[in-house]
């Protein structure tokens, strides 16, 4: 499960003393310990038992499961279905058909979503992958984020819906969480169209930006061009996912691997779905005629980096914000166009009726219809008996 329901063991140890504390005291006792009834009252007083909530929250999350939503964008053939399956060692891409550069020439952004439920330890993760095939392959470019950032609207405007609506129990969460975003090694730094799209969706999405195909460049290559790549991200006012501040009171190594994190942003990753035999050792990575590139060494890339940080520790934290942030600036600009279009007494389609409408509807008005000729008779009869009374 996420980090932050996770229980320490120190504190699993003190919950358990407690219990077994409160057992004793609450079982019946020899004769002589019955005269001091002040004693313990005091013992009984210490513990209350609100130190097992985080196992209560703890079991339910785990009953109810995780969802996560990632959508990955960047120009094709930079390795985005392949990251995604090593990821979370899935073939999720097992139907698809790589279109030719004439058919390419004519096609949209499109999205596609894949889910998949993913159960590990007993915690089940409901996974769903938006990815966006044509993304930067046209030839004209202009406004390709388009439907992205449509879609990503659709999925926040569905959610305040259902928010809104009568029955809100189970309300499904297809909002993104987070985005990958692709960035070519072969140039250097960041393109125009990398700079628009991570601009028209950093109010958005999470946004993560990946150096694609890290393998092609030697690591000298590599340093200069993540922080070319942080620099141009400074200049022109993107905004991507930021790292939460660790807590004080976290140990030293959690705070070592939070500063390299912090360091290798934005990571350059190799992604690879086949094993290969590397010092005696069955590895995922790649083979070439001069050695073996492994995927999950991170002397070779940050793969492992990345997928600790999109899993391990801040999957939580990338839906925190979601949530709280991107999603609250969505539904805080709703409300208000709602309300400053509802002052000028226009009525406009919104997400949600605010005020009752001031003219029934035809069928409604069917309906009152039948019900007062209904009534009639009755009230008729009853007024003819009050007469004769």
């Amino acid at each position: 499960g996420p980090r932050c329901l996770a229980v320490p063991p120190s504190v699993m140890d003190s919950i358990v003393l407690q219990e077994r504390l409160v057992e004793r005291l609450l079982s019946p006792r020899p004769q002589a310990q019955r005269s001091h009834p002040a004693r313990l009252k005091d013992h009984e007083k210490q513990y209350v038992g609100f130190a097992t909530l985080p196992n209560q929250v703890h079991r339910k999350s785990v009953k109810k499961g995780f969802d996560f939503t990632l959508m990955v964008a960047g120009e094709s053939g930079l390795g985005k279905s392949t990251l995604v399956n090593s990821l979370f060692l899935t073939d999720l891409y097992k139907d698809r058909k790589l279109l030719n550069a004439e058919e390419r020439i004519n096609q949209t952004v499109e999205i596609v979503k894949h889910t998949v439920d993913i159960e590990e330890k007993g915690v089940k993760l409901k996974l769903t992958i938006v990815d966006t095939p044509g993304f930067g392959d046209a030839v004209n470019n202009t406004e390709c984020w388009k439907p992205i950032t449509d879609y990503i609207d659709q999925q926040f405007e569905q959610y305040f819906r259902d928010e809104s609506g009568l029955n809100r129990k189970n309300i499904q969460d297809n909002r993104v969480h987070c985005c990958l975003y692709f960035i070519s090694p072969f140039g250097h730094g960041l393109r125009p169209v990398d700079v628009e799209f991570m601009k028209a969706l950093h109010e958005k999405v999470n946004i993560v930006p990946l150096i694609a195909k890290a393998d092609c460049l030697i690591p000298s290559e590599i340093r200069k061009l993540k922080e070319r790549i942080r620099e141009e991200i400074d200049k022109f006012g993107i905004k991507v996912y930021q790292f939460p501040e660790c807590d004080s009171d976290e140990d030293e190594e959690f705070k070592q691997q939070d500063r390299e994190l912090k360091e290798s942003a934005p990571f350059a990753v190799i992604g690879s779905n086949t094993v290969v035999e590397a010092k005696g050792q069955r590895v995922r990575g790649r083979l070439y005629p001069w050695g073996i590139v492994e995927v999950e060494n991170q002397a070779h890339c940050d793969f492992v980096k990345l997928r600790n940080m999109l899993i391990r520790t801040h999957m939580h934290d990338l839906k925190d914000v979601t949530c709280d942030v991107h999603y609250e600036n969505y539904r805080a600009q709703c409300i208000q166009q709602m309300t400053s279009k509802l002052t000028q007494d226009n009525r406009i389609e919104s997400p949600i009726p605010i005020l009752p409408l001031p003219t029934p509807d035809t069928e409604t008005e069917k309906l009152i219809k039948m019900k007062d000729e209904e009534v009639r008779p009755i009230s008729a009869q009853a007024s003819l008996v009050l007469e004769q009374e």
